[in-house]
Protein backbone atom coordinates (compact mmCIF):
# COMPACT_ATOMS: atom_id res chain seq x y z
CA UNK A 1 0.00 0.00 0.00
CA UNK A 2 1.40 3.41 -0.75
CA UNK A 3 2.35 5.52 1.94
CA UNK A 4 -0.36 7.70 3.10
CA UNK A 5 -2.96 6.08 1.77
CA UNK A 6 -4.73 4.51 4.81
CA UNK A 7 -4.49 8.22 6.30
CA UNK A 8 -5.96 9.50 2.99
CA UNK A 9 -8.60 6.72 3.53
CA UNK A 10 -9.46 8.02 7.16
CA UNK A 11 -9.20 11.52 5.83
CA UNK A 12 -11.92 10.39 3.24
CA UNK A 13 -14.16 8.69 5.53
CA UNK A 14 -14.49 11.68 8.10
CA UNK A 15 -15.01 14.15 5.06
CA UNK A 16 -18.37 12.45 4.51
CA UNK A 17 -19.92 13.03 7.85
CA UNK A 18 -19.89 16.55 9.99
CA UNK A 19 -16.23 18.22 10.50
CA UNK A 20 -15.02 17.21 13.78
CA UNK A 21 -15.82 20.35 16.46
CA UNK A 22 -13.18 22.18 17.85
CA UNK A 23 -12.07 21.98 21.18
CA UNK A 24 -12.05 25.42 22.32
CA UNK A 25 -13.54 28.64 20.89
CA UNK A 26 -11.91 31.64 21.51
CA UNK A 27 -15.10 34.73 22.70
CA UNK A 28 -14.25 37.09 20.59
CA UNK A 29 -13.82 40.62 20.96
CA UNK A 30 -16.56 43.01 21.91
CA UNK A 31 -17.24 46.30 21.38
CA UNK A 32 -17.94 48.50 24.64
CA UNK A 33 -20.33 51.19 24.27
CA UNK A 34 -18.06 53.71 22.23
CA UNK A 35 -19.65 56.87 24.52
CA UNK A 36 -19.88 55.41 28.16
CA UNK A 37 -16.92 53.09 27.68
CA UNK A 38 -14.77 56.35 26.29
CA UNK A 39 -13.17 58.01 29.75
CA UNK A 40 -11.01 60.05 28.12
CA UNK A 41 -14.09 61.99 25.76
CA UNK A 42 -16.48 61.83 28.72
CA UNK A 43 -13.96 63.44 30.95
CA UNK A 44 -12.66 65.98 28.11
CA UNK A 45 -16.36 67.71 27.61
CA UNK A 46 -17.39 67.80 30.89
CA UNK A 47 -13.95 70.12 31.32
CA UNK A 48 -14.32 72.21 27.95
CA UNK A 49 -17.74 72.42 27.27
CA UNK A 50 -20.85 74.54 28.89
CA UNK A 51 -23.23 72.69 30.87
CA UNK A 52 -26.02 73.49 28.52
CA UNK A 53 -23.73 72.64 25.23
CA UNK A 54 -22.92 69.55 27.02
CA UNK A 55 -26.90 68.09 27.58
CA UNK A 56 -27.69 69.06 24.50
CA UNK A 57 -25.03 67.41 22.98
CA UNK A 58 -25.04 64.25 24.69
CA UNK A 59 -28.21 62.50 23.11
CA UNK A 60 -26.86 62.63 19.96
CA UNK A 61 -23.40 61.04 21.60
CA UNK A 62 -25.67 58.13 22.47
CA UNK A 63 -27.43 57.38 19.69
CA UNK A 64 -24.04 57.29 17.43
CA UNK A 65 -22.88 55.10 19.78
CA UNK A 66 -25.60 52.42 19.27
CA UNK A 67 -25.24 53.45 15.76
CA UNK A 68 -21.77 52.34 16.05
CA UNK A 69 -22.66 49.54 17.89
CA UNK A 70 -25.23 47.98 15.50
CA UNK A 71 -22.72 48.40 12.60
CA UNK A 72 -19.84 46.61 14.33
CA UNK A 73 -22.06 43.86 15.12
CA UNK A 74 -23.53 43.68 11.70
CA UNK A 75 -19.43 43.96 10.49
CA UNK A 76 -18.96 40.99 12.20
CA UNK A 77 -21.45 38.78 10.53
CA UNK A 78 -21.73 40.35 6.65
CA UNK A 79 -19.63 40.21 3.87
CA UNK A 80 -17.82 43.46 3.04
CA UNK A 81 -18.86 44.98 0.39
CA UNK A 82 -17.34 47.65 -1.89
CA UNK A 83 -18.81 50.39 -4.35
CA UNK A 84 -19.86 49.21 -8.00
CA UNK A 85 -19.00 51.47 -11.04
CA UNK A 86 -21.51 50.34 -14.15
CA UNK A 87 -20.41 52.57 -16.82
CA UNK A 88 -23.03 51.33 -19.27
CA UNK A 89 -26.74 49.91 -18.82
CA UNK A 90 -27.92 47.12 -20.69
CA UNK A 91 -28.93 49.10 -24.31
CA UNK A 92 -25.59 50.92 -24.90
CA UNK A 93 -26.33 54.16 -22.75
CA UNK A 94 -23.35 55.84 -20.77
CA UNK A 95 -24.52 55.58 -17.24
CA UNK A 96 -21.68 55.58 -14.77
CA UNK A 97 -24.09 54.44 -12.04
CA UNK A 98 -22.16 53.49 -8.49
CA UNK A 99 -23.46 51.35 -5.91
CA UNK A 100 -22.68 52.26 -2.93
CA UNK A 101 -22.69 50.13 0.40
CA UNK A 102 -25.46 50.21 2.69
CA UNK A 103 -23.48 52.70 5.69
CA UNK A 104 -23.32 54.86 2.69
CA UNK A 105 -26.85 54.44 1.70
CA UNK A 106 -27.39 55.69 5.47
CA UNK A 107 -25.22 58.48 5.53
CA UNK A 108 -27.08 61.18 4.72
CA UNK A 109 -29.69 60.23 6.93
CA UNK A 110 -27.28 60.00 9.28
CA UNK A 111 -25.33 63.29 8.75
CA UNK A 112 -28.69 65.55 8.99
CA UNK A 113 -30.01 63.35 11.61
CA UNK A 114 -27.14 64.08 14.42
CA UNK A 115 -25.45 67.41 13.09
CA UNK A 116 -22.10 65.83 11.61
CA UNK A 117 -22.21 69.29 9.66
CA UNK A 118 -24.63 71.71 10.88
CA UNK A 119 -23.60 71.46 14.76
CA UNK A 120 -20.18 73.36 13.91
CA UNK A 121 -22.52 76.08 12.08
CA UNK A 122 -24.79 77.17 14.54
CA UNK A 123 -25.36 78.45 18.00
CA UNK A 124 -21.64 79.44 18.57
CA UNK A 125 -21.98 82.34 20.40
CA UNK A 126 -19.50 80.35 23.39
CA UNK A 127 -17.35 79.15 20.61
CA UNK A 128 -17.98 75.65 21.40
CA UNK A 129 -19.72 74.41 18.39
CA UNK A 130 -16.72 72.71 16.76
CA UNK A 131 -15.75 70.68 19.72
CA UNK A 132 -19.67 69.74 19.92
CA UNK A 133 -19.60 69.09 16.17
CA UNK A 134 -16.36 66.85 16.13
CA UNK A 135 -17.66 64.95 19.19
CA UNK A 136 -19.93 63.79 17.11
CA UNK A 137 -17.94 62.87 14.21
CA UNK A 138 -15.42 61.28 16.15
CA UNK A 139 -18.28 58.71 17.13
CA UNK A 140 -19.44 58.08 13.67
CA UNK A 141 -16.37 57.83 12.01
CA UNK A 142 -15.48 53.94 12.24
CA UNK A 143 -19.27 52.80 11.49
CA UNK A 144 -19.36 55.47 8.68
CA UNK A 145 -17.38 53.60 6.49
CA UNK A 146 -15.49 56.97 5.52
CA UNK A 147 -18.57 58.88 4.73
CA UNK A 148 -17.06 60.80 6.76
CA UNK A 149 -14.46 61.84 3.62
CA UNK A 150 -17.32 63.62 1.84
CA UNK A 151 -18.60 65.64 4.81
CA UNK A 152 -14.99 66.90 5.88
CA UNK A 153 -14.98 67.64 2.35
CA UNK A 154 -18.16 69.97 2.38
CA UNK A 155 -17.28 71.22 5.73
CA UNK A 156 -13.93 72.85 3.66
CA UNK A 157 -15.84 73.54 0.83
CA UNK A 158 -18.17 75.65 3.38
CA UNK A 159 -15.16 77.50 4.45
CA UNK A 160 -13.78 78.14 1.08
CA UNK A 161 -16.89 79.90 0.44
CA UNK A 162 -17.34 81.85 3.22
CA UNK A 163 -13.52 83.28 3.06
CA UNK A 164 -14.17 84.49 -0.06
CA UNK A 165 -16.87 86.27 0.10
CA UNK A 166 -19.25 84.39 -2.06
CA UNK A 167 -22.44 85.92 -1.13
CA UNK A 168 -24.57 84.71 -3.56
CA UNK A 169 -23.27 81.48 -4.18
CA UNK A 170 -23.15 80.95 -0.07
CA UNK A 171 -27.23 81.88 -0.15
CA UNK A 172 -27.52 79.20 -2.74
CA UNK A 173 -26.04 76.57 -1.77
CA UNK A 174 -25.28 76.74 2.16
CA UNK A 175 -28.77 75.30 3.02
CA UNK A 176 -28.02 72.76 0.95
CA UNK A 177 -24.73 71.73 2.65
CA UNK A 178 -26.08 72.23 5.76
CA UNK A 179 -29.61 70.90 5.38
CA UNK A 180 -31.03 68.93 7.92
CA UNK A 181 -33.09 66.97 5.60
CA UNK A 182 -31.32 63.90 3.75
CA UNK A 183 -33.57 64.77 0.49
CA UNK A 184 -32.32 68.12 0.34
CA UNK A 185 -28.78 67.41 1.69
CA UNK A 186 -25.48 68.30 -0.53
CA UNK A 187 -22.11 66.57 -0.33
CA UNK A 188 -19.07 68.43 -2.22
CA UNK A 189 -15.79 66.72 -3.34
CA UNK A 190 -12.41 67.77 -3.93
CA UNK A 191 -10.43 67.84 -7.26
CA UNK A 192 -7.21 69.59 -6.73
CA UNK A 193 -4.87 66.41 -8.23
CA UNK A 194 -4.09 65.39 -11.59
CA UNK A 195 -1.14 62.91 -12.91
CA UNK A 196 1.48 65.85 -13.21
CA UNK A 197 0.95 66.76 -9.60
CA UNK A 198 -0.38 65.53 -6.42
CA UNK A 199 1.09 68.15 -3.53
CA UNK A 200 2.45 70.44 -5.76
CA UNK A 201 -0.77 71.64 -7.67
CA UNK A 202 0.99 74.11 -9.98
CA UNK A 203 1.21 71.47 -12.78
CA UNK A 204 -2.77 71.60 -12.73
CA UNK A 205 -3.37 70.53 -16.62
CA UNK A 206 -7.47 71.23 -16.15
CA UNK A 207 -8.90 74.43 -18.30
CA UNK A 208 -11.66 76.51 -17.36
CA UNK A 209 -13.44 78.04 -20.52
CA UNK A 210 -16.68 80.53 -20.67
CA UNK A 211 -19.41 79.49 -22.74
CA UNK A 212 -21.37 81.42 -25.06
CA UNK A 213 -23.75 82.57 -22.27
CA UNK A 214 -20.31 83.18 -19.93
CA UNK A 215 -20.92 80.28 -17.82
CA UNK A 216 -17.58 79.45 -16.82
CA UNK A 217 -17.16 75.16 -17.39
CA UNK A 218 -14.18 72.87 -16.39
CA UNK A 219 -12.39 70.43 -18.98
CA UNK A 220 -9.51 68.46 -18.18
CA UNK A 221 -9.12 65.01 -16.21
CA UNK A 222 -8.42 64.71 -12.50
CA UNK A 223 -6.41 61.75 -10.93
CA UNK A 224 -7.63 61.20 -7.50
CA UNK A 225 -11.38 62.10 -6.86
CA UNK A 226 -12.48 60.86 -3.25
CA UNK A 227 -16.75 60.46 -2.62
CA UNK A 228 -16.93 61.49 -6.15
CA UNK A 229 -21.02 60.80 -5.74
CA UNK A 230 -21.28 64.69 -4.36
CA UNK A 231 -23.59 66.98 -5.57
CA UNK A 232 -21.15 69.58 -5.96
CA UNK A 233 -16.84 70.10 -5.69
CA UNK A 234 -13.99 72.45 -5.05
CA UNK A 235 -11.73 71.97 -8.09
CA UNK A 236 -8.43 73.68 -9.28
CA UNK A 237 -8.55 74.68 -13.29
CA UNK A 238 -6.44 77.22 -14.96
CA UNK A 239 -8.48 80.00 -17.00
CA UNK A 240 -7.88 79.79 -20.67
CA UNK A 241 -5.03 81.71 -21.36
CA UNK A 242 -3.73 82.70 -18.24
CA UNK A 243 -0.04 81.73 -17.62
CA UNK A 244 1.76 78.89 -15.98
CA UNK A 245 2.48 78.36 -12.26
CA UNK A 246 0.22 77.91 -9.44
CA UNK A 247 -1.09 81.68 -9.14
CA UNK A 248 -2.72 81.24 -12.29
CA UNK A 249 -5.28 78.88 -10.91
CA UNK A 250 -8.31 79.32 -10.16
CA UNK A 251 -10.70 77.65 -7.75
CA UNK A 252 -14.01 77.03 -9.26
CA UNK A 253 -17.18 75.80 -7.35
CA UNK A 254 -18.29 72.77 -9.99
CA UNK A 255 -21.87 71.42 -9.70
CA UNK A 256 -21.94 67.97 -10.73
CA UNK A 257 -25.61 66.96 -11.50
CA UNK A 258 -28.31 68.79 -14.04
CA UNK A 259 -31.91 69.51 -12.95
CA UNK A 260 -32.91 65.54 -13.45
CA UNK A 261 -29.92 64.34 -11.08
CA UNK A 262 -27.65 62.96 -13.91
CA UNK A 263 -24.14 63.54 -14.17
CA UNK A 264 -23.28 66.73 -15.79
CA UNK A 265 -20.95 66.89 -18.41
CA UNK A 266 -18.50 64.12 -16.44
CA UNK A 267 -17.73 61.14 -16.64
CA UNK A 268 -15.99 58.48 -14.45
CA UNK A 269 -13.13 56.86 -15.81
CA UNK A 270 -12.56 53.81 -12.87
CA UNK A 271 -13.05 53.68 -9.33
CA UNK A 272 -9.21 52.97 -8.12
CA UNK A 273 -8.41 49.80 -5.65
CA UNK A 274 -6.74 51.06 -2.96
CA UNK A 275 -4.89 49.95 0.11
CA UNK A 276 -7.92 50.76 2.56
CA UNK A 277 -10.58 52.96 2.57
CA UNK A 278 -12.37 50.77 0.17
CA UNK A 279 -16.47 51.62 1.06
CA UNK A 280 -15.10 54.88 -0.15
CA UNK A 281 -15.41 55.60 -4.04
CA UNK A 282 -12.49 56.90 -5.21
CA UNK A 283 -12.87 57.87 -8.86
CA UNK A 284 -10.38 59.45 -11.95
CA UNK A 285 -12.82 61.26 -13.74
CA UNK A 286 -12.82 63.65 -16.97
CA UNK A 287 -14.47 66.45 -17.10
CA UNK A 288 -15.87 67.70 -20.33
CA UNK A 289 -17.96 70.82 -20.05
CA UNK A 290 -18.96 70.83 -15.98
CA UNK A 291 -20.73 73.84 -15.07
CA UNK A 292 -18.85 75.90 -11.98
CA UNK A 293 -18.25 79.21 -10.58
CA UNK A 294 -15.17 80.97 -9.56
CA UNK A 295 -14.53 82.12 -5.93
CA UNK A 296 -13.36 85.27 -6.29
CA UNK A 297 -10.91 86.51 -9.55
CA UNK A 298 -10.09 83.34 -11.37
CA UNK A 299 -6.62 82.98 -10.02
CA UNK A 300 -4.56 82.58 -6.95
CA UNK A 301 -6.88 79.32 -6.31
CA UNK A 302 -4.02 77.82 -4.18
CA UNK A 303 -4.06 80.40 -1.75
CA UNK A 304 -7.80 80.04 -1.23
CA UNK A 305 -7.36 76.27 -0.55
CA UNK A 306 -5.87 77.18 2.96
CA UNK A 307 -9.36 78.14 5.45
CA UNK A 308 -10.74 74.71 3.56
CA UNK A 309 -7.63 72.61 4.51
CA UNK A 310 -8.22 74.38 8.11
CA UNK A 311 -10.74 72.28 8.29
CA UNK A 312 -10.53 69.13 6.39
CA UNK A 313 -7.33 68.75 8.29
CA UNK A 314 -8.70 68.04 11.31
CA UNK A 315 -11.08 66.12 10.26
CA UNK A 316 -8.50 63.62 9.14
CA UNK A 317 -6.68 63.95 12.50
CA UNK A 318 -10.34 63.41 14.43
CA UNK A 319 -10.71 60.12 11.99
CA UNK A 320 -7.29 58.92 12.69
CA UNK A 321 -7.72 59.74 16.29
CA UNK A 322 -11.31 57.78 16.40
CA UNK A 323 -9.74 54.52 13.86
CA UNK A 324 -6.83 54.61 16.90
CA UNK A 325 -9.69 54.27 19.94
CA UNK A 326 -11.60 51.85 18.19
CA UNK A 327 -8.57 49.41 17.69
CA UNK A 328 -7.24 50.10 21.81
CA UNK A 329 -11.09 49.30 22.74
CA UNK A 330 -10.96 46.36 20.89
CA UNK A 331 -7.58 45.47 22.41
CA UNK A 332 -8.72 46.02 25.81
CA UNK A 333 -11.78 44.10 25.45
CA UNK A 334 -10.02 41.36 24.23
CA UNK A 335 -7.56 41.08 27.02
CA UNK A 336 -10.13 40.25 29.25
CA UNK A 337 -11.51 36.82 27.22
CA UNK A 338 -7.66 35.67 25.99
CA UNK A 339 -5.86 33.20 28.45
CA UNK A 340 -2.66 32.69 28.03
CA UNK A 341 -0.16 30.75 30.44
CA UNK A 342 -2.78 30.17 32.85
CA UNK A 343 -4.11 33.77 33.26
CA UNK A 344 -5.87 36.78 31.53
CA UNK A 345 -4.05 38.53 28.72
CA UNK A 346 -5.05 41.61 31.53
CA UNK A 347 -3.41 40.17 34.50
CA UNK A 348 -0.01 39.68 32.72
CA UNK A 349 2.59 42.37 33.62
CA UNK A 350 4.12 42.99 30.12
CA UNK A 351 0.93 42.87 28.26
CA UNK A 352 -1.02 45.76 30.54
CA UNK A 353 1.99 47.74 30.71
CA UNK A 354 1.80 47.82 26.49
CA UNK A 355 -1.66 48.55 26.91
CA UNK A 356 -1.19 51.53 29.10
CA UNK A 357 1.69 52.46 26.92
CA UNK A 358 -0.80 52.54 24.09
CA UNK A 359 -3.39 54.37 26.31
CA UNK A 360 -1.27 57.10 27.82
CA UNK A 361 -0.41 57.91 23.85
CA UNK A 362 -3.83 58.23 22.87
CA UNK A 363 -4.96 60.59 25.80
CA UNK A 364 -2.51 63.01 24.87
CA UNK A 365 -2.95 62.84 20.97
CA UNK A 366 -6.94 63.36 22.08
CA UNK A 367 -6.08 66.16 24.01
CA UNK A 368 -4.11 67.78 21.41
CA UNK A 369 -6.57 67.39 18.43
CA UNK A 370 -9.70 68.14 20.19
CA UNK A 371 -8.18 71.46 21.74
CA UNK A 372 -7.22 72.14 18.41
CA UNK A 373 -10.99 71.67 17.21
CA UNK A 374 -11.96 74.37 20.14
CA UNK A 375 -10.20 76.46 19.12
CA UNK A 376 -11.33 76.46 15.98
CA UNK A 377 -14.62 77.08 17.02
CA UNK A 378 -13.35 80.11 19.18
CA UNK A 379 -11.72 81.63 16.12
CA UNK A 380 -14.55 81.32 14.55
CA UNK A 381 -16.95 82.82 17.10
CA UNK A 382 -14.53 85.59 17.17
CA UNK A 383 -14.09 84.81 20.84
CA UNK A 384 -10.47 83.59 21.18
CA UNK A 385 -7.73 86.14 22.43
CA UNK A 386 -4.72 86.88 19.71
CA UNK A 387 -2.63 84.33 21.21
CA UNK A 388 -4.86 81.58 20.94
CA UNK A 389 -6.08 82.47 17.25
CA UNK A 390 -2.06 82.72 16.42
CA UNK A 391 -1.84 79.56 18.13
CA UNK A 392 -4.41 77.26 15.98
CA UNK A 393 -2.35 78.22 12.84
CA UNK A 394 0.61 76.24 14.44
CA UNK A 395 -1.94 73.74 16.38
CA UNK A 396 -3.53 71.95 12.94
CA UNK A 397 -0.63 70.84 11.09
CA UNK A 398 0.74 69.74 14.69
CA UNK A 399 -1.92 67.66 14.93
CA UNK A 400 -2.84 66.54 11.72
CA UNK A 401 1.10 65.52 11.37
CA UNK A 402 1.49 64.23 14.99
CA UNK A 403 -1.70 62.45 15.61
CA UNK A 404 -2.27 61.00 12.02
CA UNK A 405 1.47 59.35 12.23
CA UNK A 406 1.08 58.65 15.91
CA UNK A 407 -2.29 56.53 15.10
CA UNK A 408 -0.71 54.25 12.64
CA UNK A 409 1.28 53.08 15.08
CA UNK A 410 -1.07 52.68 18.01
CA UNK A 411 -3.46 50.68 15.89
CA UNK A 412 -0.32 48.60 14.66
CA UNK A 413 0.59 47.86 18.31
CA UNK A 414 -3.23 46.70 19.29
CA UNK A 415 -3.09 44.88 16.13
CA UNK A 416 0.25 42.75 17.90
CA UNK A 417 -1.86 42.25 20.61
CA UNK A 418 -4.68 40.01 19.09
CA UNK A 419 -1.34 37.86 18.40
CA UNK A 420 -2.06 35.60 15.47
CA UNK A 421 -5.74 36.71 15.16
CA UNK A 422 -4.35 40.67 14.79
CA UNK A 423 -3.17 39.37 11.15
CA UNK A 424 -6.81 37.45 9.74
CA UNK A 425 -8.62 39.36 7.56
CA UNK A 426 -12.00 37.87 8.92
CA UNK A 427 -11.62 39.28 12.43
CA UNK A 428 -12.06 42.96 11.20
CA UNK A 429 -8.94 43.68 12.29
CA UNK A 430 -6.36 43.80 9.48
CA UNK A 431 -8.95 46.99 8.22
CA UNK A 432 -7.88 49.27 11.03
CA UNK A 433 -4.67 49.16 9.81
CA UNK A 434 -5.13 49.32 6.62
CA UNK A 435 -7.44 52.20 7.09
CA UNK A 436 -5.77 54.34 9.60
CA UNK A 437 -2.44 54.64 6.95
CA UNK A 438 -4.24 56.91 5.23
CA UNK A 439 -4.54 59.77 7.65
CA UNK A 440 -0.97 61.01 7.05
CA UNK A 441 -1.24 61.14 3.41
CA UNK A 442 -4.78 62.99 2.79
CA UNK A 443 -4.56 66.82 3.14
CA UNK A 444 -1.13 66.85 3.17
CA UNK A 445 1.55 64.59 3.86
CA UNK A 446 3.96 64.59 7.36
CA UNK A 447 6.78 66.27 5.36
CA UNK A 448 4.23 68.62 3.62
CA UNK A 449 2.88 69.62 6.93
CA UNK A 450 6.18 69.98 8.35
CA UNK A 451 6.86 72.56 5.60
CA UNK A 452 4.05 74.35 5.92
CA UNK A 453 4.44 74.66 9.86
CA UNK A 454 7.98 76.19 8.99
CA UNK A 455 6.17 78.47 7.23
CA UNK A 456 3.70 79.41 10.01
CA UNK A 457 6.83 79.65 12.60
CA UNK A 458 8.53 82.33 10.42
CA UNK A 459 5.39 84.67 11.10
CA UNK A 460 4.93 83.74 14.67
CA UNK A 461 7.51 82.00 16.04
CA UNK A 462 6.87 80.03 19.01
CA UNK A 463 5.53 82.28 21.39
CA UNK A 464 1.66 82.40 20.45
CA UNK A 465 2.21 78.25 21.80
CA UNK A 466 4.02 79.08 24.49
CA UNK A 467 1.33 81.56 25.75
CA UNK A 468 -1.52 79.45 25.16
CA UNK A 469 -0.28 76.21 26.32
CA UNK A 470 2.37 76.44 28.88
CA UNK A 471 0.54 74.79 31.88
CA UNK A 472 -0.26 76.97 35.01
CA UNK A 473 0.04 74.02 36.74
CA UNK A 474 3.06 74.56 38.82
CA UNK A 475 1.65 75.10 42.03
CA UNK A 476 0.14 71.55 41.98
CA UNK A 477 2.94 69.69 40.79
CA UNK A 478 5.97 72.01 39.15
CA UNK A 479 7.18 69.31 36.88
CA UNK A 480 5.03 69.27 34.00
CA UNK A 481 5.33 72.39 33.76
CA UNK A 482 9.58 72.30 34.12
CA UNK A 483 9.18 69.56 31.15
CA UNK A 484 6.94 71.43 28.96
CA UNK A 485 8.59 74.90 28.88
CA UNK A 486 12.37 73.00 29.04
CA UNK A 487 10.66 71.50 25.46
CA UNK A 488 9.82 74.79 24.39
CA UNK A 489 13.33 76.34 25.17
CA UNK A 490 14.99 73.53 23.03
CA UNK A 491 13.31 74.08 19.83
CA UNK A 492 13.63 77.42 20.27
CA UNK A 493 17.20 76.93 20.25
CA UNK A 494 17.29 74.80 17.24
CA UNK A 495 14.88 77.32 15.15
CA UNK A 496 17.77 79.91 16.43
CA UNK A 497 20.86 77.78 15.13
CA UNK A 498 19.65 76.73 12.42
CA UNK A 499 17.94 80.38 11.13
CA UNK A 500 20.52 80.61 8.71
CA UNK A 501 19.97 77.72 6.68
CA UNK A 502 17.22 76.61 4.66
CA UNK A 503 18.33 73.36 3.99
CA UNK A 504 18.90 72.39 7.71
CA UNK A 505 15.38 74.14 8.51
CA UNK A 506 13.57 71.95 6.02
CA UNK A 507 15.45 68.32 7.00
CA UNK A 508 14.67 68.92 10.58
CA UNK A 509 11.27 69.90 10.10
CA UNK A 510 9.74 66.81 10.35
CA UNK A 511 11.07 66.06 13.89
CA UNK A 512 10.26 69.48 14.97
CA UNK A 513 7.37 69.29 14.10
CA UNK A 514 7.31 66.00 16.33
CA UNK A 515 8.69 67.66 19.49
CA UNK A 516 6.03 70.74 19.31
CA UNK A 517 2.86 68.67 19.07
CA UNK A 518 4.06 66.22 21.84
CA UNK A 519 4.97 69.30 24.08
CA UNK A 520 1.81 70.59 23.22
CA UNK A 521 0.02 67.80 23.96
CA UNK A 522 1.62 67.31 27.29
CA UNK A 523 0.63 70.58 28.24
CA UNK A 524 -2.89 70.13 27.55
CA UNK A 525 -2.91 66.96 29.48
CA UNK A 526 -1.13 68.65 32.33
CA UNK A 527 -4.07 70.95 32.76
CA UNK A 528 -6.19 68.82 32.06
CA UNK A 529 -5.02 66.27 34.94
CA UNK A 530 -5.04 69.33 37.74
CA UNK A 531 -8.85 69.95 36.83
CA UNK A 532 -9.70 65.91 36.96
CA UNK A 533 -7.51 65.74 40.19
CA UNK A 534 -9.30 67.80 42.21
CA UNK A 535 -12.70 66.04 41.21
CA UNK A 536 -10.67 62.91 42.51
CA UNK A 537 -9.90 61.21 38.88
CA UNK A 538 -5.98 60.47 39.08
CA UNK A 539 -6.29 58.50 35.81
CA UNK A 540 -5.11 61.94 33.79
CA UNK A 541 -2.04 62.32 35.96
CA UNK A 542 -0.96 58.67 35.35
CA UNK A 543 -0.97 59.27 31.71
CA UNK A 544 0.64 62.76 32.03
CA UNK A 545 3.34 60.76 34.02
CA UNK A 546 3.90 58.22 31.48
CA UNK A 547 3.92 60.47 28.25
CA UNK A 548 6.54 62.46 29.84
CA UNK A 549 8.53 59.41 30.84
CA UNK A 550 9.26 58.91 27.14
CA UNK A 551 10.77 62.05 26.26
CA UNK A 552 9.25 65.51 24.53
CA UNK A 553 12.30 65.99 22.28
CA UNK A 554 12.49 64.70 19.15
CA UNK A 555 15.17 67.08 17.76
CA UNK A 556 17.36 66.22 15.01
CA UNK A 557 20.60 65.36 16.86
CA UNK A 558 24.14 66.21 15.50
CA UNK A 559 24.47 62.97 13.67
CA UNK A 560 26.42 62.89 10.05
CA UNK A 561 24.25 64.23 6.74
CA UNK A 562 22.95 61.30 5.46
CA UNK A 563 23.23 62.04 1.97
CA UNK A 564 25.82 59.43 1.93
CA UNK A 565 22.98 56.87 2.62
CA UNK A 566 21.37 57.30 -0.45
CA UNK A 567 24.08 57.18 -2.69
CA UNK A 568 22.60 54.49 -5.02
CA UNK A 569 19.69 54.80 -3.89
CA UNK A 570 18.85 57.91 -5.83
CA UNK A 571 20.87 57.65 -8.33
CA UNK A 572 19.98 55.25 -11.75
CA UNK A 573 23.84 53.81 -11.55
CA UNK A 574 24.40 51.18 -9.36
CA UNK A 575 27.08 51.89 -6.89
Amino acid sequence: MPAGTAAARTYNRRSDHAPLAMSFLQDPPQLPDPWRSDRVLRGWLDWRLAPARRAGLVPHLEALAAHALAAYREQQITPHREPVLTQWDAWGARVDRIALTAAWECGPAITTRHGLLWAGHQDNVDGGARADQFARVYLYHCASEFHTCPLAMTDGAIAALEACGERALLERVLPRYLSRDPATLWLSGQWMTETPGGSDVAHSETVARRDSSGQWRLYGRKWFSSAVVGEAALALARPEGAGDGGSALGLFHAETRDAAGNWSCLRIQRLKGKLGTRELPTAEIELDGVPAWPLGEPAHGVRKIAPMLNVTRLWSTLGALATARRALALAGDYATRRQAFGRELAAQPLHRETLADIACAFEAAFHLAFHAALLLGRVEAGVAAPDETAALRLLIPLAKLWVSKLSVSLVSECLEAFGGAGYIEDTGLPQLLRDVQVFPIWEGTTNVLALDLLRALGRHGLAPLRAALTPASAATDPVPTQTVRGAFDAAERWLDANAGDRDRLEAGARRLGFTLARTCAAALLAEHAVWSGRRGDARPAIALTRFLARGLDRLPGAHADGGALLTGLLSRDAG
